[in-house]
């Protein structure tokens, strides 16, 4: 069996900082299973299966990335998959404490699942779903930040 890894996050919308994360991280391991997850305490703007669709179309250059969505635990999602290895991207000090809280249940859960922490490019150190989604929503320039289709989707969205 070749290496396999989850990438899990909401994605609501996919952004540049988590296509730098998933791109590095698909360049180490065989295969790169980016999975989005419905995060009850968020509100999302776009639906499970849209995130799926944006996230494709952003990858479709990466062969070795498959896409994926999973509601429960992401260590039972890990073992369904066989991964042994989960991804996570840092963008600052800030990010490690609530990922090492994560790292460490993941853990408790699943004793043979490793966890990579990959930080960010700088450029994208302050970059998140949620200043997206707020500077689309009152007609900011995104264009910087997320890829075109992300773009066209969120003015849709905000229209």
């Amino acid at each position: 069996m070749g290496s396999r890894a989850v990438c899990p996050g909401s994605f609501d919308p996919i952004t540049y900082g988590h296509l730098d994360i998933i791109s590095r991280g698909a360049k180490v391991f065989d295969e790169l299973r980016i999975v989005v997850l419905n995060n009850s305490s968020k509100k999302p703007a776009f639906s499970v299966e849209e995130r799926m669709n944006l996230i494709k179309e952003v990858t479709k250059h990466i062969p070795n990335i498959k896409v994926d969505s999973y509601q429960g635990l992401l260590v039972n999602y890990a073992r369904e998959v066989e991964a042994n290895v989960i991804i996570r991207g840092l963008r600052a000090v800030s990010d490690f404490e609530y990922e090492m809280q994560i790292t460490s249940m993941n853990r408790v859960l699943h004793e043979e699942l490793e966890t990579f922490f990959i930080m960010t490019n700088n450029q994208y150190s302050f970059l998140s779903s949620s200043i997206v989604k707020e500077v689309a929503k009152y007609g900011g320039d995104i264009s910087e930040l997320v890829p075109p289709q992300v773009e066209k989707a969120l003015q849709k969205k905000y229209e």
